[in-house]
């Protein structure tokens, strides 16, 4: 009678000896010279995947405005003018984080949008990535 502890190891034996590269062959010289590069690239773009979902991405560049100004005079502006781009980033953020949007139009009829107390105007006439100076209503 033959034990089923021997045929396994002998059926999963062949199997791992056929997997492996031989030495000398072409197989084990490929996979001790393989590129990881790739590799590294796909786990580099995961980490920021990953790290841009805990982040605030999208108000970034205007959370930096609002510093600047709050760290001059001492509150948050009261508005600031941004490209398209921008715009619509603050609008995606409002979308994906379901905060309530106040979206109007100001006496020009530019489309306006608040972050926190600042309204945030959007210029469609210039660069769709154009952050203006932060000003207040005075």
């Amino acid at each position: 009678m033959v034990n089923r502890r021997a045929i396994f190891s002998g059926v999963l034996g062949a199997f791992a000896s056929a997997a492996t590269p031989r030495a000398g062959s072409a197989e084990a010289a490929s996979a001790d010279t393989c590129d990881v590069g790739p590799v590294v690239s796909a786990v580099d773009r995961l980490r920021d995947e990953i790290r841009r979902q805990r982040v605030f991405w999208e108000l970034d560049p205007i959370r930096q405005h609002q510093k600047t100004f709050l760290r001059a005079f001492g509150k948050y502006p009261d508005f600031i003018e941004v490209g398209t781009d921008i715009w619509q980033d603050v609008y995606d953020w409002h979308v994906r984080y379901n905060q309530p949007m106040t979206i109007s139009r100001d006496a020009q009829g530019r489309m306006t949008i608040m972050v926190m107390t600042t309204m945030v105007i959007m210029r469609p006439d210039l660069g769709a990535t154009y952050i203006g100076l932060p000003y207040d209503n005075r």
